[in-house]
Order: C-alpha cells, then structure tokens, then sequence
C-alpha cells in the first residue's frame, strides 16, 4: 500500500479495507512503520518503538473488532501495556516495562488495534508542552519550531503527520484538547470513567485525567468511546449509559441548542486576537446551523481557586510514585533526577497536609456544582481552546525557570479546559483553520455530565458543514510536507 493512499483513510475506512480483503493487517503494519522510520528523525513524536510486539499480534492474528488491523499508539504515560516500557517522560522512569495490560489497553487489543509503541510526553505528563529533557521535544509537523502541544504531544504529532489515523491520549487539564488545536486534529475528552483505569488504579489525579484518543475524523473518536467505554469489575462509580452508540450519534444532526458563548480567559489573562475570531467564526456558523448562540461573562465557577486547587492535586498524586520509585531504585534524594520544575513541584506535595488535598478536592467539587448548574440553562458552553498559538520550543520546557513562572504560564496557554476536568464533563477542541501565520487553531465546546453523544452530534455537524480533513501537513508519499522553516 502506498502511502499516499494510507494517509487519505481514516481508521474505520483502514479497517473497512482489512475486512473486505483489499489490503492486509501486514501491509498497513508495513506502511505504518515506514512512516515512523521516515518521520520520527524529524518529529521525535515516538520515543518507545516496540514493532516486534506488534509484529507478534499481527502474527498472531487480530480479533475481528472495529478496528482490526488499524496501527495505534499509547501515551507514555498511565496505561500499562505488557512488555513495553513505561517512562513517563522522565529519567527516573526509563526502564520501567509493564508487567501487564490495563484494562483500557486490553480494550483497545480486543478492537483489533495494532500498537506500535509509546508516543511522547513532557515528563509525567505536567505541561502543555512536549519536551521532557530524557527524550528531547516533539516537533510540531505544520512548523517544526513550534510545539505540537501537551501532554499529549507525541499523540498528536504523529496523526497530523499521517503515521496514524487516531492515536491514545489522556487529559487532565487539557492535554487531549490543547494538542489537537495545536495540530489541526479533533480532540475529545469524555466524562470522568466513561473509560477505565483499571485494573488497580481508579482515578488519576482524583479523577481529573481521563484517557481516550486524538483523531482526524470525528467518527474514528466516536467509535472508538464505544469499543472501550464501561465500567471497569468493581469501580466505585461509572457514567449514566447512552440511549445510542457514540457511532450513531455522530452521524445524525443535534436538535437545535442553545450555546453560550465567552471569550475571556477566567483567570484574566490575553488570548490571541486570531483565536478570538476564530471561535467568533464557528458561533457564526453555529447560528447558520440552527443553534442559538448567547453571549455570557463566564461559566459561574472560580477559575483561580481552580487553578490553586491543581497545583495542589498534581503535586501530592506525583509525590508518592517519585519517592516510591526512589526506595526501589535506592536513590536517596530520587526528586534530584527529575526536571527543576517538577522536581520543585514533587517537593512542594510532599509538604502537603491531608487538609491541604481535601480542601483541593473540595475546590474540584464546587467546579463540578457550578457547571451543573450552568448547563441547567445552556446545551453547550463555546469557548477558544487555548489562549495562545502553538508555543515555540523550549518556551514552555520545564527547565530555566521558577515553578511560579512555570505555572502562570501553564493557565495563561490554557485557561479554558481545566474546569471539564475539576467537573468531569465532557469536551472538545474541533479544528478550526489556520492563523494568519498558517498555524492551526481550535475551538473548545463543552457539555454536562454524561452529555457525549450531544458533543459527538454537534461535532458531526460541524465537521459535515465545514470539513477540515483536506487542511493538513499530508501531501506526497513520504508522508510529510511541513516546511522546515519556522512559521512566525
């Protein structure tokens, strides 16, 4: 198969080949390889190759699941994948290989995806950027000089550069949606245990990161939330069960909603004027689709209590892995082999006090209640994805800075999505054209609790009325036609 032709399938168009006989698992094995043999040098979106395990499930034979045969990668962070590293971005972490598949992964197997390896991330996963100084920074493929975003960085680069059609991502302030405005690609985060993370841990970061995918289609996402959705054996809790497949919901038009629409980053902070009329543009289109659009000052929650509560949540869930990690490896001090900031960071949790997290976890709850009572009155809340364009690399790296610095610029990239993640509700950053500079910019759409299939619906809308697959930095057969030069 020719890699011109790979590129122009998504992953159920690429299973639908596999199914009906027109190319083998073998070849898109084959194809998906060469991609990351020729692109990686350039993007370094890959950082744990594990062909031969791939190799070995192809041989094997795949389950005849929706996606049978299709190439995927795994964040290198929180899912487990057996014999395959599981650095976490980070130096610390380099050697460590999962003894087993979670049951996420084990969900994505039984759907027939084929996993390549381990796609980059900053180091555990805390920054909107992807340069972890163990593996070096992913490049963005529409301009290398430019981040592809994080954490989910190598995720993202390496579908918008057509080594795959969608690739596993995780989101706990925005790491799903941030790289997917960075890159041209639909990002979708689903509510808090629509998928699992089992079978030992229940949430992360108390339940503000949830894992699913980055893709160039919207029916590739959709279908996707169905093959690996559920409960996991004993979760305390799970999400109410749709009236229909995600699927099914994408393909049918939502009725008409009514939208509210703010511009203002809640922490106060600039964002990009290209960015504001951007998503002015998709409120216009909204309005010629049917909806209402309403524009509202904020969302009724305190984004700076948010943004406090975080700090607090991320440093004390690291803490404990650093330091049990440290007594293994029996390094004394094991903070002192992290980047400056985290390693500020992971000292700052563990000075941390059992009232100093509730209060934290108290904060995420009183974000969960706002929201609620926000989507009482509103469908969907329309905001910009991010508050900047893609940064440039090294101005987000961890390393050169205090964590004070390091953090207000982290809410100041992205001020928008963290509340869907404090809350649990859905959301996602559909691609939106290009800056003036020819660098991609995404619009954020969220909904309540449990409320995917609306966003799905709204998404396929979108995505029928202006379809952004033809926008991308794939043009010939060596799969890659970003220019080297920076965009300014």
């Amino acid at each position: 198969m020719k890699i011109s032709d790979y590129v122009q399938y998504d992953a159920l168009g690429l299973s639908g080949l596999v199914k009906s006989g027109q190319v083998t698992a073998q070849e898109l094995f084959e194809v998906a390889v060469r991609q990351v043999e020729a692109l990686n040098p350039i993007l370094n979106c890959v950082v744990h190759e594990h062909f031969d395990l791939a190799q070995a499930a192809v041989d094997a034979g795949l389950p005849d699941g929706p996606f049978s045969g299709v190439p995927f990668l795994i964040k290198n962070t929180g899912l487990d994948v057996e014999g395959m590293l599981l650095s976490t971005g980070c130096d610390l972490f380099r050697d460590m290989i999962s003894v087993r598949d979670c049951t996420l992964v084990d969900r994505y197997k039984k759907a027939g995806l084929v996993i390549l390896g381990k796609s980059n991330t900053p180091e555990f996963a805390l920054s909107f950027a992807t340069e972890p100084e163990a593996f070096g920074p992913t490049r963005n493929p529409w301009a290398l000089n430019r981040s592809p975003g994080g954490s989910s960085g190598g995720s993202a680069a390496a579908v918008a550069a057509g080594i795959l059609p969608f690739a596993n991502s995780s989101d706990g302030a925005g790491s799903t949606r941030l790289p997917a405005a960075h890159t041209g690609l639909f990002g979708f985060k689903p509510s808090r245990m629509r998928n699992p993370l089992g079978p030992v841990a229940v949430e992360a970061i108390a339940g503000m990161s949830t894992p699913h995918a980055l893709s160039w289609s919207v029916r590739d996402n959709a279908a996707l939330l169905d093959a690996t959705a559920g409960a996991d054996v004993g979760d305390p809790y799970g999400c109410p069960r749709p009236e229909t497949t995600f699927l099914e919901a994408s393909l049918k038009d939502p009725r008409p909603l009514k939208v509210a629409m703010t511009l203002k980053s809640p922490v106060g902070t600039p964002v990009d004027p290209e960015i504001l009329e951007r998503t002015r543009e998709a409120a216009r289109l909204l309005e010629d689709l049917g909806h209402t659009v309403e524009d509202v000052e904020d969302a009724g929650y305190d984004a700076h209590a948010l943004k406090a509560a975080w700090r607090v949540i991320a440093a004390v869930n690291v803490a404990p892995a650093v330091a049990a990690r440290g007594k293994a490896l029996g390094i004394e001090d094991p903070a002192a082999r992290l980047e400056p900031v985290n390693a500020e960071w992971v000292r700052e949790g563990a000075g941390k006090t059992g009232a100093d997290y509730l209060a934290a976890v108290n904060q995420l709850h009183a974000t969960a209640r706002a929201l609620g009572h926000f989507f009482t009155r509103y469908d969907i809340l329309l905001t910009p994805t991010t508050g900047e364009l893609p940064p440039r690399i090294g101005e987000m790296a961890g390393v050169g800075t205090s964590l004070d610095a390091f953090y207000d610029r982290f809410w100041s990239h992205g001020p928008f999505t963290c509340a869907f993640n404090a809350s649990g509700c859905p959301a996602m950053s559909v691609p939106f054209g290009l800056s003036s500079g020819k660098l991609p910019i995404g619009v954020h759409f969220g909904a309540a609790f449990g409320r995917e299939s609306l966003l799905f619906s709204l998404a396929g809308q979108i995505e029928r009325a202006r379809p952004w697959s033809a926008t991308r930095p794939v043009r010939d057969d060596a799969g890659y036609a970003a220019e080297n030069g920076a965009a300014e």
